[in-house]
């Protein structure tokens, strides 16, 4: 049989769950949420890496949706609250499709009924304001994990891509962790900075997910894991759901946005600036010196890294489709898992592992989460802590 055909089989019995998709912050950027201008149940390839007809062809059977907010939203609590009316709305539009998930048992149910399971996952800890009463309410919406930074620190969490401040967690940000345990909300490692990690890590009773990051000593980038962090994956139970952008999966890449970014600050302009006079510098410079292309096989490299260091126990995928630019060649689009699939297969993976990887440890980590929170609810009450009691400054 075929690679690829053995792949789609695979993908038919245990289907991909991908732990980060940032379709909803697409469609508002895009449409302003006006879903019918971005149907979904038809082709969006001219708009988007997302749709229906590509996800099942793609073999995904649960979806974390990402209801991320820019850190300097000027109110980010209510933007959130947009993105998640954003997926519920995707959600009644198409329920053929995509199926409500707040469990593991409803991830199963999903996948025994033939719909995609949608989860949601918040992006970064300025979602929360500093205030645990809007963690809990994010909960009540049905936000399964919390990422605890984007690109930018929090008051109590430093980031992979900030300047350091809080030298990891502060005291209020390990309250943050022990209050996701005690719900049941995964603690999201992916873009904190590795102080952090390991702080979480040391505070966290429940197992940690990275939603989409990758390997750090296969690509030298701040947001990827160090192997001493894959390393206790396994005591932990958590797992790391490789990404596929390629500034994070190829050095190459990682290197030439390094040079790209300096050319825009040689010519006065901020590296994510768009406007058309900055475009026009940076096509120049595309021009002069082209960009590096990853590939499926550059994506394979780190899960063969993370595997041999963390176990294959402790393995996901999360592509972080329609929140990159980029992509590597044959995986444009979320229609690409079976090739990733397929290579993996001809590197000698057996169809365990891959059972592992695609479904099984992502289904496996929110029980034991929850498995957690059920003996927390019975000793622990909701903390009431504040940022200001447990971080002010000693006098």
């Amino acid at each position: 049989m075929a690679s690829g055909e053995a792949a789609r089989e695979l993908l038919r019995e245990f289907p991909v769950v991908d732990g980060h998709n940032d379709l909803p912050w697409a469609l508002r950027e895009q449409v302003r949420y006006d879903l019918d201008a971005r149907d979904v149940a038809v082709d969006q390839s001219a708009h988007l890496h997302t749709d229906l007809p590509r996800l099942r062809a793609g073999g995904v059977g649960a979806q974390y949706w990402s209801v991320f907010v820019r850190t300097d939203a000027p109110d980010p609590v209510a933007a959130t609250l947009e993105q998640i009316d954003c997926v519920r709305q995707l959600l009644a539009r198409h329920p053929a499709d995509l199926r409500p998930a707040l469990t593991a048992a409803d991830m199963e149910a999903a996948r025994g009924e033939g719909r995609i399971a949608s989860l949601m996952g918040a992006e970064g800890g300025h979602s929360i304001a500093n205030s645990l009463g809007t963690l809990r309410g994010l909960y009540g919406l049905g936000v399964r994990y919390l990422t605890l930074t984007h690109n930018d620190n929090v008051d109590w969490a430093d980031s992979a891509t900030d300047e350091p401040r809080a030298g990891g967690l502060t005291a209020f940000g390990r309250e943050v962790v022990r209050e996701m345990n005690r719900l049941g909300m995964l603690v999201d490692l992916s873009h904190v900075a590795a102080t952090t990690m390991r702080d979480a890590l040391d505070a966290s009773s429940a197992p940690v997910i990275f939603s989409h990051s990758s390997a750090r000593a296969v690509c030298d980038h701040p947001r990827n894991v160090p192997d001493d962090v894959l390393e206790r994956l396994p005591a932990n139970g958590g797992m790391a759901m490789v990404t596929f952008v390629p500034k994070f999966v190829l050095q190459a890449a990682v290197d030439w946005t390094a040079e790209a970014d300096e050319n825009m600050r040689a010519h006065g302009f901020h590296h994510l600036d768009t406007t058309a006079e900055a475009m026009k510098v940076h096509r120049a410079f595309e021009e002069r010196h082209p960009r590096p292309v990853a590939t499926v096989a550059t994506v394979a490299d780190h899960l063969d890294h993370m595997r041999e260091v963390a176990g294959v126990d402790h393995l996901g995928i999360g592509g972080d489709y329609d929140g990159t630019a980029f992509t590597p060649d044959g995986l444009d689009d979320v229609s690409g898992y079976p090739n990733l699939i397929a290579e993996l297969l001809d590197r000698g993976w057996s169809k365990a592992d891959l059972a592992k990887l695609t479904w099984k440890n992502a289904v496996r980590v929110l029980g034991a989460a929850e498995d957690v929170a059920r003996g927390l609810q019975e000793t622990r009450s909701p903390s009431n802590a504040t940022i200001e009691s447990l971080d002010a400054p000693a006098s």
